[in-house]
């Protein structure tokens, strides 16, 4: 039955009807399947789970200190003491605060950066370092509606989703080598080169998410040189500046080495590993232009396509990175911190291949410690982790990725000796 309005003395009143056919209400969505499992946030359901006193789970990408708790730096909370009690909840602009936003670009493109002062830049707050992604998959669709996008393998399993969802075709390019556990620097190389002029590649400025595996200097400027050759555009996803090496200049190279052989480029930042701000969404997209005009109008085309995405994006976290990054002393903080996590999790990385060394195992764990930033690609195979997972009690995705933030004093012994044993 479906309803008609009569209208009778004035008086509306609904007038049932039969329509033939008419859907049932409770059949709009019986055709929704559950959607598959995140593999990333299913093994910290499995890992909460587990009643046993001795699970370990090196499968969460957040940091954690030596005690294996989270951590919140000092520098957050005192620009969160001086945020309190001052702040009204106005929106912010669609583009976000532009002191944070100003602040992050000096970040990665340089302190006295001449694209800066030039107003080259145009660059708008985001969503962390996924929404910085997505903003610019829309604009890519939007605006080279015929392109496609080369994505590394692997990768981080949410940039598929995101150029899917942004219904951008996606070409992958080689990137990691499984024998060497390291950079396949040949087939990167040739990738770029037989791909055609004026390609999209997604890079991953550091700390290359899930492998660790990072091109060294000398071979960031041959692929610099690669793309001028053959006029292909770089968006690069910095997730980690500062957190890898615990220098956000050292972190940042790869950027600086294609700003100075002319490039222009996209580039994706995100405040949730380096700032622990997981939870607060802080980051920035930015595309740089060919001049000031040109920016101008990029600007407002992120804005418009971040309108129905969100509107506006939020302004607490955004205060905290201001707070930071403008006042000297606790920028000065917040770089001793950042180092010291990421010194932890180098320290972490030797004590770990020096305990599989110790009992003795066939293998070569030098990519334990070649490798940088949060995470470590072990090399161990789907079946040998569900083995550390159902005798051992240690969790970890099925390609044998580690988070390093979760490996401690306390429990480094017990996962290199059930990794000696999966793998002998």
């Amino acid at each position: 039955m479906a309803f008609r309005t009569a209208i009778s003395n004035n008086v509306i009143s609904p007038v049932r009807t039969s329509v033939a056919g008419a859907r049932s209400i409770s059949s709009w969505w019986q055709h929704v399947d559950p959607a598959p499992k995140d593999p990333i946030l299913g093994v910290t359901e499995a890992f909460l789970a587990d009643p046993s006193p001795d699970k370990v789970n090196v499968g969460v990408g957040a940091y954690r200190d030596d005690n294996g708790k989270p951590v919140v730096l000092d520098c957050v909370r005192e620009a969160e003491r001086r945020i309190a009690g001052n702040l009204n909840m106005e929106y912010l602009p669609m583009g976000g605060s532009m002191k944070m936003v100003e602040e992050t670009l000096k970040l990665a493109y340089g302190e006295n950066s001449e694209f800066i002062k030039d107003k080259r830049i145009a660059a708008v707050q985001s969503l962390s370092g996924t929404g910085a992604c997505r903003i610019f998959a829309d604009f890519q669709k939007r605006f080279h509606p015929d392109s496609q996008i080369y994505i590394p393998i692997p990768t981080w399993s949410n940039h598929h989703n995101i150029w899917r969802d942004a219904q951008v075709p996606e070409r992958t390019f080689h990137y990691y080598h499984p024998e060497s556990k390291g950079l396949d620097f040949a087939g990167l190389m040739d990738d770029i080169k037989n791909a055609p002029n004026g390609s999209f590649f997604l890079l991953h400025a550091c700390a290359h998410n899930p492998t660790g595996v990072d091109p060294t200097e000398e071979q960031w400027r041959e692929i610099s040189y690669q793309f001028k050759v053959k006029g292909h555009f770089p968006f690069f996803d910095m997730a980690y500046q500062g957190f890898a090496s615990g220098d956000p200049e050292r972190d940042a190279k790869s950027i600086r080495i294609f700003l100075e052989d002319g490039h222009l480029l996209g580039l994706a930042q995100s405040y949730a590993k380096n700032m622990g701000l997981y939870g607060q969404r802080v980051g920035c997209l930015s595309l740089l232009c060919d001049d000031e005009k040109q920016a101008v109008a990029v600007k407002s085309q992120l804005q418009q396509l971040a309108r129905p995405m969100y509107s506006n994006p939020p302004v607490h976290g955004a205060l905290v990175v201001s707070i930071i990054l403008d006042d000297p002393d606790l920028k000065k903080l917040w770089l001793k911190e950042v180092k010291g996590m990421a010194d932890r999790i180098i320290g972490m990385r030797t004590a770990l291949r020096e305990n599989l060394e110790k009992l003795g195992s066939p293998l070569s764990w030098e990519h334990i410690t070649n490798q940088i930033g949060m995470f470590c690609y072990s090399g161990m195979t789907p079946e040998q982790v569900d083995r550390l997972t159902n005798e051992y009690h240690i969790y970890m995705t099925r390609n044998g990725r580690i988070s390093m933030a979760g490996v401690t004093t306390g429990n480094v012994g017990y996962l290199a000796n059930a990794i000696h044993e999966v793998t002998k």
